[in-house]
């Protein structure tokens, strides 16, 4: 599978940005996509996840704020980030388990996507 993340920049504070990751690749079945957060000196954290069946998890900084979503027809996962802070700065990651055929699970990982919130 690809995973093709986009939608990155730079904002200022209170500002919003939309994340794009679209999933590619042949004979897979995408289960559950998410997006992580890596700020500089820091672990990748978990920001958002959605399951193949709709339910979503927020990590408890970004509720109420970032919402993710689903295209299933198109296997892409989107971010939309409201009321930026400048804590929020970090290289954006998209993530999906999926099955290549009826029984291998797999996960892979995007490249990342920089987002910088000025203050």
């Amino acid at each position: 599978v690809q995973l093709q993340a986009s939608g990155g920049g730079l904002v200022q504070a209170g500002g919003s940005l939309r994340l794009s990751c679209a999933a590619s690749g042949s004979g897979i079945s995408i289960m559950a996509m998410a997006w992580y957060r890596q700020a500089p000196g820091k672990q990748r954290d978990l920001v958002a996840r959605i399951s193949g069946g709709g339910s979503t998890y927020y990590a408890d900084d970004v509720k109420g704020r970032f919402t993710i979503s689903r295209d299933s027809s198109e296997n892409t996962v989107y971010l939309q980030m409201n009321s930026l802070k400048p804590e929020d700065t970090a290289v954006y990651y998209c993530n999906a388990n999926y099955y290549v055929g009826s029984a291998d699970f797999r996960i892979h990982w995007g490249q990342g996507t920089e987002v910088t919130v000025s203050s």
